[in-house]
């Protein structure tokens, strides 16, 4: 049986909770055997394979790649997956680079078959790369299964780091994070932006964005948001707000409900 995080509470407080048993949850659920069991057959069998169509074809090794980058879903996807592997990441017309979501990109780059004659597996430090991330992501989706704004709390910081690694414009950098779904929806929250800024002109969001960040967070540089501190007041900012927003809702729902209940009562005293 695979490890289940253990996540009592919702909201900040539940972030908290996971804060400071983060670490013995992630080695626990690391070492169940379903996870040992895919990442040791990632590092014996990885090193082998140098082109896009051996690693879309086995099945094993391409449930890693893609857990690795939160891809899960394309897991049957695998054309589509061998064309993001094989037009890399290096031309403008990229099937990665014309992809809303960034982490098609990181995906391609990551194992560089379309950038590099047998793109990056057989580094040495190529298995421990993809299985590190792999154990995150999926440490975090198990935590999702039960609390999915814990699973985008969880995603913050390296989502932050594979921007930064990749562009090097602060405009670039908005751009990615408006890109990247799971890390877009924990700046919408927190910035306090209605879900009606998608339908915007993209230029215009991304100037809302960073005007947003700098009147809530203090600055609009994402770097400076891989400062503990900085990162911890986004993720509490948009903890806090996405619970209030369901507290919102369902108490709208349970009045709406309550007053339809009524209304029969209300008729026949008429």
């Amino acid at each position: 049986m695979s490890f289940q995080p253990i996540v009592p509470l919702s909201g900040y407080v539940g972030w908290r909770f996971l804060e400071r048993t983060m670490e013995a949850q992630q080695t626990a659920f690391n070492e169940s055997q379903p996870v040992s069991r895919a990442t040791d057959y990632f590092r014996e069998k990885i090193g082998s394979i140098t082109n896009a169509a051996d690693l879309v074809n086995d099945r094993q090794l391409l449930s890693v790649a893609l857990g690795a980058f939160g891809l899960d879903d394309d897991i049957n996807n695998t054309f589509f997956i061998r064309k993001i592997l094989e037009d890399g990441t290096t031309a403008d017309d990229a099937l990665a680079n014309r992809l809303a979501d960034n982490r098609y990109e990181e995906f391609s780059s990551a194992f560089g078959f379309g950038d590099l004659p047998a793109g990056r597996t057989f580094l040495s430090t190529f298995p421990d790369e993809i299985i590190d991330r792999f154990e995150t992501q999926q440490f975090a989706r198990a935590v999702g299964d039960q609390n999915n704004d814990l699973r985008l709390a969880l995603n913050v910081s390296e989502g932050i780091g594979d921007i930064l690694e990749r562009n090097t414009t602060t405009a670039g950098q908005w751009f990615s994070v408006m890109g990247n779904a799971p890390l877009r929806s924990v700046f919408q929250t927190a910035l306090g932006l209605p879900s009606s800024i998608a339908s915007v002109d993209l230029d215009q969001q991304r100037e809302i964005f960073q005007e947003r960040a700098r009147s809530v967070l203090g600055t609009d540089q994402l770097a400076d948001l891989t400062d503990p501190g900085e990162q911890e007041k986004l993720i509490r900012l948009f903890l806090v707000r996405s619970e209030a927003a369901e507290i919102a809702a369902s108490t709208a729902s349970s009045t709406a409900l309550a007053l339809l209940q009524s209304a029969p009562r209300f008729n026949s005293l008429r």
